[in-house]
């Protein structure tokens, strides 16, 4: 059970730490903007949800290979990734640009 705290606790935290990003930071959303941001190799970061079109995701993880932009799987499903953004739609793709004040950037890190 330690590991099912520690892996709900880290989502929370990544969680939260996308919403700094949106709130202070500059993101921009959806899968066309994530798939120009990466071919690039302009954003910093870009979060893919866990139902993101596979078509869309393999061109994505290319471009980001390519260009070196690192890549962080969210959990949960485009309207989750959305209400998480406080977007009243899903979102299969976010693209940060600039962190803010958030510490999204570390789970990029961790995952690499």
């Amino acid at each position: 059970m330690a590991k099912k705290k520690t892996a709900e606790s880290e989502s929370l935290t990544l969680s939260k730490a996308i919403r700094m990003a949106v709130d202070s930071g500059k993101v921009e959303f959806g899968s066309r903007a994530a798939v120009k941001r990466s071919l690039l190799g302009k954003s910093k970061l870009i979060v893919l949800s866990s139902n993101c079109p596979s078509l869309t995701k393999n061109s994505i993880e290319k471009f980001c290979k390519l260009s070196s932009v690192p890549i962080l799987d969210f959990d949960g499903s485009s309207l989750e990734l959305g209400s998480v953004c406080g977007k009243p739609f899903p979102v299969s793709a976010l693209c940060i640009n600039e962190a803010g004040n958030s510490t999204i950037l570390s789970f990029a890190k961790k995952t690499q």
